[in-house]
This record gives structure tokens, sequence and C-alpha cells, in this order.
């Protein structure tokens, strides 16, 4: 089906999927069966060994992560906390101080304290005094969602189980780093987590709760809960790690129960995940029309997510052992993103958002769907062995170097517009790393334990 000549991937002409310039195909001839890149990679000069295999692609790996590193060594703030970061990586003060971006860099430099690169554990520890100190809620349990710029906590946001989620792979990360505090962080977030958030009646998880967890909202959400799938797994590793006993395998378990409503979700809805449901987890599949680029609940589906889960199964199914199923949810949702979400109007990139018919409804260009693609490409790729899935990762890391890396000020562009230009209407500046960053690792790390955990555990010479 293909020959590659080492520069555009072509596929032959037919029915099936866009795939980007040149290449238009109707996607309702697409039938998840590997239509595309199904032989092994050719080029003129024979077998080209895949990207992830390569010493000299792994080096620029290491580069690049170090170069994400270097941007965000400004994010720790002296009260406690980490800064949401502009184009030049400065601190911006008006923004305040919010828990998900604290996670996420307790998270990454964490992991940058586990691989040895200095500099990284005192942005570690500055962002974890926050979760230990302001952004935690001594009164009535849990994390508030953000400090204004005056430091006053936002109570109007409630407790919300994205932000609650972050803590708990923020403090997985600290604890396996050795972290002052991560561990205790750690025993603190699971337990608010299990008591507040976890509905081991649904298998997953409630979304949002008034600020002194007396009122639960209705509103229940996937998104929430893919955050949670990848916060149980590093937790699982963490206390299995960390004690002579830890119960990791309950909450490998929880993850599954939560993993086994996706697969539910993708088999029932074409491989477009719904993200927005009511009490009893009824999809709402119009919330948001009015407003379909809400950066938290943006209409419609939305293809970067499915290619997080597509990755976050495969993690599971490498932590709990073989699952044909899982293989083929986690191939049906990547599958469906690309025929839905990449150049889906002509240029290249994945849009934010489609309708349920798959057609763009946000096109704007985000960095994290790419990054995502980029991980679940790889860990496709190491599981099935298709040469597909390598292709598309070396296709993915050829647009991030032309569109997102940015040489001149550093990180990566966090948006692009449907022209592929740097664009600030959904998410202004580089708030943080935790996507790019990421990406970086999931190739040359393997599928099970998590990142924080493989880190700690690898051999030293």
């Amino acid at each position: 089906m293909l020959e590659n000549d080492g520069d555009a991937v072509a596929p032959e002409d037919g029915p099936g999927l866009r795939l980007g310039r040149g290449y238009v195909r109707h996607r309702d001839h697409y039938p998840y069966d590997s239509v595309v890149f199904d032989r092994p990679w050719r080029s003129r000069f024979g077998l080209v060994t895949p990207w992830t295999e390569l010493p000299s692609h792994r080096s620029w790996l290491d580069a690049e992560s170090r170069r994400l590193l270097s941007f965000g060594l400004g994010a720790g703030l002296p009260g406690g906390g980490a800064a949401y970061l502009d184009d030049a990586g400065d601190p911006d003060p008006a923004r305040g101080v919010q828990t998900w971006i604290t996670c996420r860099t307790v998270h990454v430099y964490s992991l940058g304290t586990l691989l040895g690169i200095p500099g990284c554990a005192p942005v570690a520890d500055a962002a974890l005094a926050g979760l230990t100190g302001p952004l935690r809620d001594t009164g009535d349990g849990g994390w508030f969602h953000a400090l204004d710029a005056d430091g006053v906590p936002d109570t109007a946001a409630g407790k919300s189980c994205y932000d609650h989620a972050f803590v708990m792979l923020a403090a997985s990360s600290a604890a396996l780093a050795g972290r002052p505090g991560g561990v205790e962080l750690l025993a603190e977030a699971t337990r608010v987590y299990l008591e507040k958030f976890w509905d081991d009646d649904a298998g997953r998880p409630v979304d949002t709760w008034d600020a002194a967890f007396t009122r639960c909202d209705d509103y229940r959400g996937l998104n929430a809960t893919m955050h949670s799938v990848e916060a149980m797994l590093a937790v699982a590793d963490a206390v299995d790690a960390l004690a002579d006993h830890g119960d990791g395998a309950a909450w490998r378990a929880r993850a599954a129960r939560a993993v086994a409503f996706v697969a539910e979700l993708a088999q029932g809805h074409d491989g477009r995940l719904p993200e927005h449901f009511g009490p009893d987890w009824s999809p709402d599949l119009g919330l948001n029309r009015d407003r379909p680029d809400d950066k938290f609940k943006p209409y419609g589906a939305t293809p970067g997510h499915g290619l997080e889960w597509a990755r976050l199964i495969l993690h599971l199914e490498a932590a709990t052992g073989p699952d044909e199923g899982l293989v083929r949810t986690a191939t049906v949702l990547f599958d469906r993103a690309v025929a839905d979400g990449w150049a889906a109007d002509g240029a290249d990139g994945f849009v934010y958002t489609t309708d349920w018919e798959g057609d763009p409804v946000v096109p704007t260009r985000m960095h994290w769907v790419l990054a995502e693609a980029i991980g679940a490409a790889a860990v496709l790729h190491r599981r099935t062995g298709e040469a597909r899935f390598a292709q598309w990762y070396a296709r993915w890391w050829d647009y991030a170097e032309r569109y997102l890396i940015d040489h001149g000020r550093g990180s990566w562009h966090h948006e692009l517009d449907e022209a592929n230009r740097p664009a600030a209407t959904v998410w202004p500046g580089k708030p943080d790393l935790y996507h790019a960053f990421q990406a970086t690792l999931i190739p040359v790390l393997p599928a099970a334990p998590t990142l924080a955990a493989a880190l700690a555990a690898a051999p030293r010479p």
C-alpha cells in the first residue's frame, strides 16, 4: 500500500480518511481497519528504523526535555505554588496561582529531579509548598481551585475533581522523587479523593463540589475522569513502591472501571467520546453549543482526548496484563481522532473539536493535542508493532518542529490558528510544560510503570 520516498507519507488513492495536504479521503469509509500505513515503512534506501529506536532521536528527545525544563525554571513562587507563565517564561502575576498548574509543575520538575537535571528540585519544592500551604483548604478540606492576584482563595469555583486528580499526580511524583512533604501530601490527596470524588457505585468520579463540600454539582465529566485514571495509575505505582503492602491493585481496579465505561462510549458513539454528562451519566451532546471553545467544557468531541484516552488505556493494559479488547479500543480512539481531527480543514494540524458527524467546530490547533498524539502513537507502535503508528509519530514531531516548538523564546506555542500561526484566543502565554515534556519521555519509557515510577526504578550506573 505504501512506498515512502522519505518525504511525504502518501496513502494509496481511495475512500477513507483525510490525511493532510493533497490527501483527502471520505471518513465514512474508514472503518478503523488499519487501511493506512499497514506495511513496513520503506524508503528508496530500504526499511526505515522507527525513530523511537534510534539513539540519535532519543538524544534529540533528551535535549528537548532539557530545553523545556530550562524554560520553566522561574515557575516556582516564593510564597508557594507555581506561576502561570507568559510567552517568554516569566510569571504572569495577574493570573494568580492555579492549583492545576501548580500540580503540573510539581509533577514535571519531580520528573526532572528523577532525571538528575540540576535546578529542578527547587522548582518542584516551591510548587509543592503551594499545595501544602496556601492552596490547601485547612477548614473544609481539599484544595482551592486558585488564589487570585492578591492571594485570596477562589471559592466561587468550588472544589473540582480535575484539580484534585492533579494533586494526586503531583503527590505521586513528588513522593517518588523524595521531595519533602511528598509522602504526606499523597496520603492526604488520596484520602480526599476517595472521600469526596470517587463514586464507587458508578465506578467513576463526580466532578465538582461547592467550596465547603456541602453540595455536589449534577454535572459529570469525562475530562476529570480521564485525569483521574492518569492519577490513579500513578498513585498505584507510588503506593506500591513506597509501602511494604501498598494498595496499588485497588487503584488500578478503579482505573479499569472508568476505562470500561470509556470503551462502551467508544463503541456506542463511533469512536467519538461524549465529554459531558448528567448525574446519571447520560450524555449531554449539546452542552456549550453556544460556547464551543470553552477552556474546560468545549462543545462536541475532542480528538485530543481520544488520543489521550488511547494512551492511558494502553498504560492500564501494561499495568494489569494483556487485553486485546483494550488494545482494540485504544486503536479505535486513535484512528477516529486522526480521521476527524488531523488536517480536517485542509491544513496540517489537529482541530480542537468536532461535531458528532466529525466535522470541525473549533479549528484552533492546541499544542497539547499534538503532544498527546505523539505519545499515543509511540505507545501504540510499541504495543502493536504496526508501522503506521511509527510513521504518524515521526510526522507529528516534524509538525511540532515546524510550527509548535518556539526556538526563539522557548517552550512550545500553546495555540495556533487554522493557518498554523501562533494565537492566544483560548490559552494565552505558555502556562505550563506538562504535555510537551511528557511527549519527550513517553517514547523512551515503558508503558508501565508510570513515568515517575519508571524513572525512580531506572538502574543507575
